[in-house]
């Protein structure tokens, strides 16, 4: 790379000094723009292996079921195949009576007629005429002057004209393309597009499309805003003009450019899902569609399922989809990192079906895109106790107290740094029975029998008579105190204090068990959670405490 790359590349200025008339920055996207897609024209001449027309079927289809009212289907002038594939949804009735195809095509006369012969018959057809009139294609491609370039679109757009009027039976509308506006002198773009509207003869029931492309990205989103509040400013006969934006992603902002030429007028834009198209792509319809959605706003486009709409492009196209694309993507709902998972977690908790959706880290409802919450949050070296105790909660029922998550996380920490890779919710379970559920060494409760009401655990008292196991011998125990867990200690006879208790039921009905959680702290040592689970609540606080009684045993004789 250059040292000095201003030697080479200069900036890019449509304005001989700043346009300070924009007002475009203090508005708001309220309402959806008109969509066309061109995944099955634009999109399609973008792959290495054209899509076969099965595929060009399916996919025509999906935009369909998807919601699109406007889809470019071809070049019907460029190839017979592209030809034939417009024919074919005109004559076999592909197309919905409240959806219109566009077609693309030059502006040469017997592109015109080739491309009007294969829309010919449809109950709507939209015929897209275009001609480059930036400087560096004047110069460089067909060195020509303004006023060259200019009869191209003026002969183009008149015989477009001429030839609707041929054939009746097909209700015509006509969009004009400015190629390669983002980098056409403004006054020169409005001089074209201003003349084919005086041509055409727009009204307000048959609106002219009037394209205004970023066909290559020159500059920052905010100068393409610019340009098309001037273009939005100055035109002729506005009322009856369609002003269509078609961004290109060589700088990477096209959905920005998108949004913001929309807030400065834009009615209509163009692109293809997942951002389809010749070298970085198009506008990503479906990012910039459910953009609107977080904000609020109907896109009037439908991906309740997602998935399958990634399924159907990824198989007509042959391209995979990063697993990082915004809303589609395998990872986007997917949380790796600790304090992630844990504000994630808290959302999920609080988070009401009839409220505002406010949950950290996800700006829309998976739910709403078809997805499930299953892949939300999983748990590698970088997670930490929200993740851990996301799983459990999810996958098995088992809240743990916020202490607990913390201790049992390390466990957990200590297996990803040392294998490097995800562990599973199942991984995550084996790993919490072994530390807590199946601790029954040197202790083992074999059965208990207890005075008092077993619906109050604490606050009473109670009498206790339990057998156990210690180190594979049996032995009777009793106990009293002003609990079941205190007469239970004290039976054991051990120095044990319980610092915290939780409980909470898992499952329901007939297969409800109860989850209890108890914190001991024995001795002068530091606390330590047991855990235990049982059909009957008290059973299962017997088994927590014993659990967490092993566990220090455990941990003052490794």
């Amino acid at each position: 790379m250059l040292a000095k790359p201003a030697n080479k590349y200069v900036p890019f200025h449509p304005f001989t000094k700043d346009y300070s008339k924009r007002t475009w920055p203090s508005k708001y996207i309220k309402h959806a723009p008109i969509w066309l897609s061109t995944d099955l024209r634009d999109g399609n001449q973008a792959l290495i292996e054209p899509m076969s027309v099965e595929k060009k079927i399916s996919l025509f289809e999906q935009l369909i079921k998807i919601g699109f009212k406007e889809i470019e289907v071809g070049f019907p002038s460029a190839s017979q195949t592209d030809f034939n594939f417009v024919r074919k949804l005109i004559e076999d009735d592909y197309i919905p009576d409240d959806v219109t195809i566009s077609v693309l095509t030059q502006s040469r006369e017997d592109l015109i007629r080739r491309t009007i012969e294969a829309v010919a018959g449809a109950k709507t057809g939209i015929v897209h005429l275009y001609n480059a009139c930036a400087p560096s294609f004047r110069k460089i491609v067909f060195n020509m002057s303004r006023d060259e370039v200019k009869k191209i679109a003026v002969n183009g757009t008149t015989l477009v004209k001429e030839l609707f009027a041929q054939y009746p039976q097909t209700k015509w509308r006509y969009e004009y393309s400015i190629e390669v506006f983002s980098s056409t002198e403004l006054d020169f773009a409005l001089d074209v597009a201003n003349t084919v509207i005086d041509i055409y003869q727009p009204t307000p029931e048959d609106k002219l499309i009037l394209n205004l492309p970023a066909t290559i990205e020159s500059s920052t989103p905010n100068v393409y805003a610019d340009q098309i509040e001037w273009m939005h400013t100055n035109l002729n006969n506005r009322e009856s003009v369609i002003i269509s934006v078609h961004p290109h992603n060589d700088r990477g902002t096209a959905i920005a450019a998108a949004e913001l030429s929309m807030m400065a007028g834009a009615d209509r834009v163009e692109g293809c899902l997942f951002g389809q198209g010749e070298r970085t792509g198009n506008v990503d319809l479906l990012t910039l569609a459910l953009n609107l959605y977080t904000q609020g706003v109907n896109p009037q486009l439908d991906f309740s399922d997602i998935d399958e709409v990634r399924r159907c492009v990824e198989h007509c196209t042959q391209m995979s989809t990063h697993p990082r694309h915004p809303y589609a993507g395998d990872l986007v709902f997917t949380a790796f990192s600790g304090s992630h998972q844990d504000a994630i977690k808290k959302g999920m908790a609080k988070q009401k079906s009839d409220e505002v959706w406010e949950v950290p880290y996800l700006p829309i409802d998976p739910a709403d895109l078809g997805r499930s919450y299953d892949a939300v949050i999983r748990v590698n070296s970088q997670s930490g106790k929200g993740g851990v105790s996301y799983l459990l909660e999810r996958e098995y029922g088992l809240m743990l107290p916020r202490r607990l998550q913390i201790e049992f996380s390390r466990s957990i920490q200590r297996i990803t740094d040392r294998t490097g890779r995800e562990v599973t919710a199942e991984e995550v379970y084996n790993v919490f029975q072994e530390d807590f559920l199946n601790q029954n060494d040197p202790w083992k409760l074999i059965r208990h029998r207890i005075d008092g009401d077993p619906n109050e655990i604490e606050e009473k008292h109670f009498k206790i008579e339990a057998e156990l196991e210690f180190k594979n011998e049996k032995r009777l125990v009793k106990g009293e105190g002003n609990g079941a867990i205190s007469a239970f200690i004290a039976a054991l006879g051990i120095p044990a204090r319980v610092m915290n208790y939780h409980e909470h039921s898992i499952g329901a009905n007939t297969n409800t068990k109860a989850a209890c959680y108890v914190e001991l702290r024995i001795g002068a040592s530091g606390t330590g959670f047991g855990v235990g689970i049982d059909r009957d609540i008290v059973t299962a606080s017997f088994r927590a405490v014993l659990s967490a009684i092993n566990r220090h045993y455990h941990s003052e004789n490794d």
